[in-house]
C-alpha cells in the first residue's frame, strides 16, 4: 500500500499497523500536490471521538498542506465540499475559504457542488456566522443568484462605510469563477488553507470592474481625508475610515501598486499628508489605521515613491508611537524592494542639473544641496566663497526656504539609501538592463548617479563578449543600446581582477556605498557537502540577541522575539532571495542560563526553494553559488557584529569561555575582507611606520607600550603580559580622516584605537592610562 492510501486509511478507519503514525513521521514532503489534495477532504472530516492515530495524521497532512499548494481532482473537490457539510454539527463552522480554494486549485472542470453550497451557506447565516465575507458571497454564488442575493443582502446590513459597500457590490456583480478568485486575498479566518496562489493578484488585475474599483475607492478616500483637513467633515481621531473601509483600501492600494499605476505617487504625496496630520493641534492622526495598511500594502509591492512618500509624512506626523512603527515597516518595504528591480531604481531627479547640484539664490547668497559619495549636503556660498554656516539674514527672511531645502536633503538621503539597499539586494536576482536605459536613467542621473558610477558594472559589449567598468574611473565604453548591463560580484571574477579592483578604489579614493570590490564570498565547504541539506558554519556561537534581532530588522530577515514564554526559546530567522525563488532560514536558541543579558546561541542554516507556490527543503549544493554567498554573508554579519567575543567587558563564565575561544579561533570572511582593506588603507596613513599585520592583529608601538588590535573583534592586548586594554574611543578621532573604499564600523574601530595608541603619550583620559601604565 503507497503512503497516500496508508493515510487515508489511517484517518478514515486506521488499522493496528497505523498506530505508528503516532510517533513516525512518514515524509510527507515525498506526496505529490495531487496526493495531498486526495488527503484533504478525509483530514477535515476526522472530528471529534476519532482515534488519536487520525487526529495526529490529520495535522501533519493539514500542516504540510498549508506549506504547499495541494492540487484536487473534480472528485477531491466534491469530496472537500462534502466534508465541509459533515463538519457542520461538531465543527459548528465550515472553512468556506478552504472550500473555494479547492475549486481554484482543481485540475479539471469544476463539479456541482451547488447543493453542498447552498447547505453551508444557509447554516452560515442562521448561525449569524459571516466572516470570510468574501468566501460567503462566492459559496453563496455557486448555490444559486436567489442564495448570492440574500448573503449579499445579510453582509450588507453588516458592511461599515460606503467604500466598502461599493467593494460589497462589485463583487456580487462579478462572475461566479472571479468571486472565487477573490476568496484568495483574504485568509484572515481559514486556519486550513495553503498560500495564496503566488500569481492571485495578477489575475485580479485581468479583471476590469476590481481594477476601476480600486481606483475609485482610493480616490474617495483622497477625497474624504481631504474634507476633513478642509474642516468640511469633522475630526474625530483614527475614525476617517471604519474598519472595513481600512481593508478594503489596503486591498485597492495593493491592485494598484501591483500594476504600477502611473499616478500613484501624486496620489501619496496628496492622501498621506492628510491621514497622517490632524487639521488640529492634536496628536492623533485622522486615521493611524490606513497609514498602516498603506504601509503593509507597500510590503507586498513597493515603489521607491511610496517609500519617500512615507519617510516624509514620518517627519510630519505628532503622534509619539508612530514614527517607531513606520520604522520598523520602513525597513521591510526597503528590503522588498530590493526584490522588485523593475521598479526600484526609479528615482525623480527633483530638479538638480546634470552635475547633481540644486542651487537658490537667498537674500544674495546661494543655497546650495550637492550629492557626493552617496549623501546630500545643503551649503550657503557668497560670491563663491562657502560659508561655514546658514547666513543671518536667510536665517531672519527665508526660515520656510531653508526649512524645505534641509527636508530635501533628508529626502534625497532616504532616496540614495533606498537606491543602495535595492542595488545591492539585487544581487541574487541577477537582473540585467539594457545599456542605453542604464546609461541614461542611471549613471547620467543627477542623484542616483554618483551611487552608480561608484560601482562595477559587467556590460555585454558584444555576443559573449563581456567588459567590466567602473564609471566614477572614467571608464564608460560604447555599447548598444540593448547590450545587457548586470551588476558586477566578486564571485564571477579571478582573485587577480578582484585585487586590481580593490587596488583601484584605493588609489583614485573612490568610496562604494557598500561593498562590492571589497565583497566577501561565501562558497560551499566540504562539511557542507558532508551534511548536505544545513550547514554549521555559524552554529554555536553567543550572540548579544537583541542586538541581532535588530540587525534581522536592517537586513530584511523576519524573525519572531525571543523571550521567557511560550514558544519563545527558539526560532528561525528568514529572509527571501532571488526574487523568491529561494529563502535561507538561521535558527537560534535563547541561551536561559545568561538572565538579563539576553545571550542566544546559534545554529544551523538552512535553504529552501520555491515549488508549486510552496517551500521545499534543497541540498545546499543545489542552491545557486550567489545566493548561497549572500545569505551566509548576512549570517556572518549577525554573528560578527553582535558576537560576546567583541564585548571586551564579557566575565561570566561559561561564556567567558567562549570569549577567550573566539580570540584564537580562525578568521571568518568578513575579518579576511577587513585585513585585505587594511594592507591598502595604512601605507597612506601618518601612523604607517608604527602598524604592522601580524596573523590575527594589527600592532601597533606606541611610545609607552605595543598593542594587538584583534582584527576580528577589535578588542586590544598589550605587550608583554597580553593583558587586555579596555578602549571606548570618541568617534572624531583621526580615523576618521581615513579614506575608506567602502563603510565598515569594525575597521573604523580599529583604526580610530590605532590611531590613538600610536600616540599613547598623548592620551589624556585617565582611564586608559592606568590600564596603560599598570604593566608598563
Amino acid at each position: 500500500m503507497d503512503l497516500t492510501a496508508r493515510l487515508l486509511r489511517a484517518m478514515t478507519d486506521p488499522a493496528p499497523e497505523d498506530e505508528e503514525f503516532r510517533t513516525w513521521d512518514p515524509g510527507l514532503d515525498r506526496l505529490s500536490d495531487e496526493d495531498l489534495g486526495t488527503l484533504m477532504p478525509a483530514a477535515y472530516a476526522v472530528g471529534r471521538g476519532k482515534p488519536f492515530v487520525s487526529t495526529s495524521v490529520r495535522f501533519r497532512v493539514e500542516d504540510e498542506a498549508k506549506r504547499r499548494q495541494p492540487r484536487y481532482t473534480p472528485e477531491a473537490c466534491e469530496r472537500m465540499f462534502a466534508s465541509l457539510v459533515a463538519g457542520l454539527e461538531t465543527r459548528r463552522w465550515a472553512d468556506l475559504t478552504l472550500g473555494a480554494g479547492a475549486l481554484l486549485r482543481c485540475t479539471g472542470p469544476w463539479p456541482d457542488v451547488s447543493a453542498p453550497a447552498r447547505t453551508l451557506v444557509g447554516f452560515r447565516l442562521d448561525a449569524d456566522r459571516t466572516d470570510q465575507p468574501f468566501a460567503l458571497l462566492a459559496v453563496a454564488g455557486l448555490a444559486g443568484d436567489d442564495v448570492l442575493r440574500t448573503t449579499a443582502k445579510r453582509l450588507r446590513d453588516l458592511k461599515a462605510g460606503p467604500i466598502a459597500l461599493d467593494e460589497l457590490d462589485v463583487v456580487v456583480g462579478l462572475g461566479a469563477r472571479e468571486r472565487v478568485l477573490l476568496t484568495e486575498l483574504d485568509h484572515a479566518h481559514s486556519y486550513t488553507s495553503p498560500p495564496p496562489l503566488p500569481d492571485v493578484w495578477e489575475r485580479v488585475a485581468e479583471i476590469p470592474a476590481c481594477v476601476a474599483f480600486a481606483r475609485r475607492a482610493l480616490e474617495a478616500a483622497a477625497d474624504r481625508a481631504r474634507a476633513i483637513q478642509a474642516g468640511e467633515v469633522p475630526y474625530r481621531a483614527d475614525k476617517a475610515f471604519t474598519s472595513d473601509e481600512v481593508a478594503t483600501l489596503g486591498r485597492a492600494a495593493r491592485l494598484m501598486l501591483m500594476r504600477d499605476e502611473p499616478w500613484l505617487p501624486a496620489f501619496f504625496d496628496r492622501v498621506l499628508p492628510d491621514i497622517c496630520v490632524a487639521p488640529t493641534e492634536a496628536k492623533s492622526l485622522p486615521s493611524q489605521g490606513l497609514l498602516y495598511e498603506i504601509a503593509r500594502a507597500a510590503q507586498d509591492f513597493p515603489a521607491p515613491e511610496l517609500v519617500t512618500a512615507l519617510r516624509t509624512v514620518r517627519g510630519a506626523v505628532r503622534h509619539k508611537g508612530v514614527p517607531k512603527q513606520l520604522d520598523k515597516m520602513l525597513k521591510k518595504i526597503e528590503a522588498a524592494l530590493a526584490e522588485r528591480t523593475e521598479v526600484a531604481l526609479r528615482l525623480p531627479d527633483l530638479g538638480f542639473d546634470a552635475d547633481g547640484v540644486l542651487r537658490r539664490e537667498l537674500s544674495g547668497h546661494t543655497a546650495v544641496v550637492s550629492v557626493a559619495e552617496g549623501k546630500a549636503a545643503l551649503a550657503f556660498e557668497k560670491d563663491g566663497t562657502t560659508l561655514k554656516s546658514v547666513p543671518a539674514a536667510v536665517r531672519r527672511d527665508h526660515k520656510g526656504e531653508v526649512k524645505e531645502l534641509r527636508d530635501l536633503v533628508k529626502r534625497v538621503d532616504a532616496q540614495l539609501a533606498t537606491l543602495a539597499r535595492a542595488l545591492e539586494g539585487g544581487f541574487t536576482v541577477d537582473a540585467a538592463r539594457p545599456f542605453g536605459e542604464w546609461r541614461d536613467t542611471l549613471v547620467r542621473h543627477p542623484i542616483a548617479g554618483p551611487v552608480v558610477r561608484a560601482l562595477i558594472w559587467r556590460i555585454e559589449v558584444a555576443p559573449g563578449e563581456l567588459r567590466d567598468v567602473l564609471p566614477a574611473a572614467g571608464d564608460l565604453p560604447g555599447a548598444p543600446d540593448d547590450a545587457p548591463v548586470r551588476l558586477w560580484h566578486p564571485i564571477g571574477a579571478s582573485p587577480d581582477e578582484v585585487r586590481a579592483w580593490r587596488d583601484l578604489l584605493v588609489d583614485r579614493r573612490i568610496r562604494q556605498p557598500f561593498k562590492q570590490a571589497f565583497r566577501e564570498i561565501y562558497l560551499l565547504t566540504p562539511a557542507e557537502e558532508e551534511t548536505r541539506t544545513h550547514s554549521n558554519r555559524f552554529a554555536a556561537h553567543l550572540v548579544h540577541y537583541r542586538r541581532m534581532f535588530a540587525l534581522f530588522r536592517a537586513r530584511g530577515w523576519t524573525s519572531r522575539l525571543l523571550g521567557p514564554w511560550d514558544g519563545g526559546g527558539s526560532d528561525e530567522a528568514m529572509r527571501t532571495l532571488a526574487a523568491g525563488e529561494w529563502r535561507v532560514r538561521f535558527s537560534h536558541v535563547l541561551a536561559d542560563w545568561a538572565g538579563e543579558q539576553e545571550i542566544a546561541g546559534t545554529n544551523r542554516v538552512v535553504f529552501d526553494r520555491r515549488a508549486d507556490g510552496a517551500w521545499r527543503e534543497a541540498p545546499l549544493a543545489d542552491v545557486p553559488p550567489l545566493v548561497l554567498s549572500e545569505a551566509m554573508r548576512d549570517v556572518d554579519l549577525f554573528v560578527g557584529v553582535t558576537s560576546i567575543a567583541a564585548d571586551p567587558m564579557w566575565e561570566d563564565g561559561e561564556a567567558h569561555e567562549y570569549w577567550v575561544r573566539a580570540w584564537y579561533a580562525d578568521f571568518g570572511e568578513s575579518t579576511r575582507t577587513r585585513t585585505d582593506a587594511l594592507e591598502r588603507i595604512l601605507p597612506k596613513t601618518k601612523i604607517a611606520d608604527r602598524c604592522t599585520i601580524d596573523g590575527r592583529h594589527l600592532v601597533v608601538k606606541g611610545e609607552l607600550r605595543t598593542y594587538k588590535i584583534h582584527l576580528g573583534s577589535a578588542n586590544i592586548v598589550m605587550e608583554p603580559d597580553d593583558a587586555f586594554l579596555c578602549i571606548v574611543p570618541e568617534r572624531r578621532t583621526s580615523a576618521a580622516k581615513v579614506f575608506l573604499p567602502f563603510e565598515d564600523e569594525r575597521l573604523s574601530l580599529i583604526l580610530s584605537k590605532a590611531f590613538l595608541l600610536a600616540a599613547d603619550d598623548r592620551i589624556g583620559d585617565e582611564s586608559i592610562l592606568s590600564q596603560i601604565k599598570r604593566g608598563a
